[in-house]
């Protein structure tokens, strides 16, 4: 993706990390949720200039898609799907594809939750080299078969033998190529997997948003520390007063004015 849709999609996979960060988040409902809008969007060029056109506000854009979608789909894939559209795409179908992009990633952060991450990456991994190794199955999965034929034809080589994430995202991957074959789909998604395994998430709030060099720099700062990609996702608290709480794991730094003034009458009452 280049420029606005690129930008577009950055925005949203924040907008996504807030979502699967949250304990209560049904992530299953999610990254299905969003699969089933990928595979509607995909299909459905006039809708996606609908929901793409520059001409029309963000925000009314947003209103059509919680129309079209509400009642259909759980609200939070509904609310994250309305931010989605309301960004600039500078394609119609890259909106399609970043929503398909969301959807895996969901059920990547489902995998993570699960302290299954790794597994699943062996798993894409080994299914690539054997779709390497096997061309004319390669081609078979590529839509030359129908839908229903690919997916009882990756059961027969992947059930109870690999793990069901990584069953679901091949499923979707060959229901859904977008264009591309399932080899050099399925080595984007061990790519995906990969960077997500090596990577970790900072829960940062903070009373006004970070300034790109502020998260640039915190960003910078907790790479070295961890020794591991940081991913930020970051959240407005007015109740701080002023700095910012970094959460990363069991990991709690607080910066902020409200946790300085807390300690001060702790000691006080000490």
């Amino acid at each position: 993706m280049q420029g606005q849709s690129r930008d577009s999609l950055a925005a949203a996979r924040d907008a996504l990390a807030a979502l699967t960060d949250l304990p209560g988040t049904d992530l299953t409902a999610l990254s299905d949720d969003l699969d089933a809008v990928a595979r509607l969007l995909g299909a459905g060029t006039s809708l996606r200039r609908l929901l793409t056109d520059p001409a029309r506000d963000g925000a009314k854009r947003a209103e059509l898609a919680t129309a079209l979608l509400g009642g259909k789909i759980g609200g939070p894939a509904a609310d994250l799907v309305a931010g989605v559209v309301r960004g600039r795409w500078s394609q119609p179908r890259d909106l399609a594809d970043a929503v398909a992009d969301l959807a895996a990633e969901a059920e990547l952060a489902l995998a993570e939750r699960a302290g299954a991450l790794d597994a699943v990456e062996d798993d894409l991994f080994r299914f690539g080299r054997i779709l390497a190794a096997e061309p004319e199955l390669a081609s078979a999965l590529s839509e030359r078969i129908p839908v229903e034929q690919r997916t009882a034809l990756v059961d027969s080589l992947l059930a109870g033998k690999a793990n069901p994430s990584a069953v679901r995202l091949i499923h979707r991957l060959t229901a859904n190529p977008r264009g591309r074959s399932v080899t050099a789909g399925v080595d984007e998604l061990s790519r995906v997997a990969a960077a997500r395994r090596h990577s970790i998430t900072a829960l940062v709030k903070a009373v006004v948003p970070l300034t790109e060099a502020q998260r640039s720099r915190l960003t910078a700062i907790l790479t070295r520390h961890y020794g591991r990609d940081v991913r930020l996702n970051v959240e407005l608290d007015g109740a701080l007063v002023g700095g910012l709480t970094i959460r990363i794991g069991d990991d709690v730094i607080d910066g902020s004015l409200s946790g300085h003034l807390a300690e001060a009458a702790r000691q006080f009452a000490g």
